[in-house]
């Protein structure tokens, strides 16, 4: 299949973002720069978070802390498959716009979906289905990540757009699916894996305050 050409989607909507890059305050670019490159760890500091948080929660929710790396990697996966059907070329490189934040990517490098956006939206929405609070951070951090990488010019934001979707239709039917391991959490927190797996104090806590015939993952 011949390179594709994104450009007649977005390319001039991407060209207006590339202009209010080069017009935005150095220390901004900064910001963003530094984010694009090295936000993706923050995701891997939230399940860490998570995890700390699950120790306390029924098992089916710590199940899912613990599938969340997994449900990225598949879902990057499932990306890299993408772009290799698609091989679409780096706006930077198809539109020739030499200043842009980050280095434009060599050929070979294909565009369409980003990597970075389903790393991130995937990592959300696994975390989100675990535990709320820390997914909603991180269902912000990973708008900013995409946004981000159509920022630094090395997106269109179809990209990003399709990035999103492509993390969040992974990452949905795997979480829940990891939530049915609960049973093994269980069993695990009656042995040698306790201190990894928690006890589930909380939840077991909150269960017996619960109303008789309601019940909880």
């Amino acid at each position: 299949m011949a390179a594709y050409d994104g450009s007649g989607i977005d390319g001039g909507l991407y060209s207006r973002v590339v202009g209010w890059a080069d017009a935005a305050p150095h220390w901004f670019n900064r910001l963003v720069e530094v984010w694009s490159l090295l936000g993706l760890g923050l995701f891997a500091l939230l399940m860490l978070a998570a995890w700390w948080r699950a120790r306390g929660a029924g098992p089916a929710v710590m199940a899912r802390v613990l599938a969340s790396p997994l449900v990225v990697l598949v879902a990057y996966a499932v990306n890299s498959g993408f772009k290799g059907l698609v091989e679409e070329v780096r706006p930077c490189a198809q539109l020739r716009i030499r200043d842009t934040l980050e280095a434009c990517p060599g050929a070979g490098d294909w565009s369409f979906p980003s990597n970075h956006t389903v790393i991130a939206f995937s990592a959300a929405t696994a975390l989100l289905l675990a535990d709320r609070r820390i997914g909603a951070v991180a269902l912000v951090a990973a708008a900013l990540m995409g946004a981000s990488r159509v920022w630094v010019g090395v997106h269109y934001p179809h990209d990003v757009l399709v990035g999103a979707v492509v993390g969040v239709l992974v990452a949905v039917p795997l979480a829940l699916a990891a939530g049915r391991a609960g049973p093994l959490v269980a069993h695990g927190r009656g042995g040698a894996l306790r201190p990894v797996l928690g006890t589930g104090a909380a939840a077991a806590v909150a269960d017996a305050r619960r109303p008789v015939g309601v019940r909880r993952d």
